[in-house]
């Protein structure tokens, strides 16, 4: 991504947690606590749902932004408690297993951050993109990888962290 494009983390919304406990120990303040119950059962039984347009209907009820052609294969998790933080734009692949995450709970904050699967970009199977990613157009993120930073437009990434190892132009970064 160029320069002038803010990071993920300059793209996170931060939110404070009162006491010295740890955010997690308080969910029930993140969001509605029915919210927090139901959403994550639905996700769950999204993972295991073989038709791709279900998914994709049932996101789209939860508040995320799909678009046409987008396909989630079997085991891929879309964030269960911030879907409606997802834009999966036009033809979109999410592989087996792979994890798409809005939020992360830390210490003293949890964040959330929207995540953007561009058009034609493929999410290999057992990857996770972090919260506030932006993958770009016809990107490819190869399987297993750990996506902590945006990816540029046509590019394949891999590893943990994801790095380039190849471009738009194809040649490879050294």
């Amino acid at each position: 991504m160029s320069d002038d494009v803010p990071s993920r983390h300059d793209r996170l919304e931060r939110n404070e947690v009162p006491g010295s406990r740890n955010s997690l120990r308080h969910w029930i303040r993140t969001r509605n606590p029915l919210w927090m119950l139901v959403v994550p059962a639905i996700i769950w039984f999204l993972r295991l749902a073989p038709s791709v347009r279900l998914k994709n209907a049932v996101l789209r009820a939860l508040g995320a932004d799909v678009g046409d052609g987008v396909a989630l294969a079997f085991g891929a998790t879309p964030d269960m408690l911030w879907p409606d933080l997802l834009v999966l734009e036009d033809d979109a692949i999410v592989g087996y297993d792979a994890t798409l995450l809005c939020h992360e709970y830390l210490q003293d904050e949890y964040r959330t951050g929207e995540v953007v699967i561009g058009e034609r970009a493929m999410i290999g199977a057992g990857a996770i993109v972090l919260p506030g990613v932006h993958v770009g157009a016809d990107a490819q993120v190869a399987a297993n990888s750990l996506v902590t930073e945006d990816v540029p437009a046509g590019a394949t990434v891999m590893g943990v962290p994801a790095e380039v190892v190849e471009s738009e132009d194809r040649s490879t970064d050294a």
